[in-house]
């Protein structure tokens, strides 16, 4: 039996100048928090679109966006609005919305994003109902889920943006399987910004 295809959603916020990365935009203005997030979310969806082991999604927000495409990168693949709610409101949309088989959901700004590292994702949901990526401030930079027999959301009640984020999710999760992938980054403000061009220099030689 052929195994069900795999979705790879990645949520984004259309790169409008002074609605991206506000805590960076603080440290560096508006222009330059633009840039870095337009440029990294560029790379990132063309490094995963091309993967053939999944369908890469782009869930925009504002919905507006995802109605006419425009400066969305130059992504050729399906593209999802968001909706309306928080976080959880919004994951969960797009969990039971997709078409059947395992799903995964990243952020577009962190980094340390890889193909590998996503293929590990989808692979450990083989054996297990949900995956998460732990992130440095408590959160999750990756979500995923089997979806089968029964998808059951774990969003209610979760501290969003908090360092309590993960711990609340997984509190819904009680009597599940549960697999954890590497532990990755954001860069939120200038300190984690300038970590990441250092560690980049270093491995140029620059």
């Amino acid at each position: 039996m052929a195994e069900p295809p795999r979705h790879l959603v990645v949520m984004a916020r259309a790169p409008r100048l002074g609605t991206v990365k506000r805590r960076l935009a603080r440290d560096l203005g508006d222009l330059a928090a633009l840039r870095f997030y337009r440029g990294l979310t560029a790379a990132l969806l063309a490094d995963l679109e091309r993967d053939p082991r999944w369908t890469t999604w782009l869930a925009v927000t504002p919905d507006a966006a995802a109605r006419d495409r425009r400066g969305l990168w130059g992504f050729g693949g399906p593209v999802l609005a968001q909706g309306p709610g928080d976080l959880g409101r919004r994951m969960g949309r797009i969990l039971t919305s997709l078409p059947p088989g395992p799903a995964v959901i990243v952020g577009s700004d962190i980094p340390g994003i890889t193909r590998r590292g996503v293929f590990a994702a989808f692979h450990s949901l083989g054996a297990n109902d949900w995956v998460f990526g732990p992130a440095e401030d408590g959160g999750y930079w990756l979500v995923g889920a089997r979806r089968r027999p029964a998808l059951r959301l774990p969003f209610a009640g979760v501290r969003w943006s908090t360092g309590e984020a993960l711990a609340d999710t997984l509190a819904n999760l009680a009597g599940c399987q549960v697999a954890f992938t590497e532990r990755l980054a954001d860069v939120d403000g200038a300190i984690d910004y300038r970590r990441l061009y250092a560690a980049a220099s270093s491995r140029t030689g620059r």
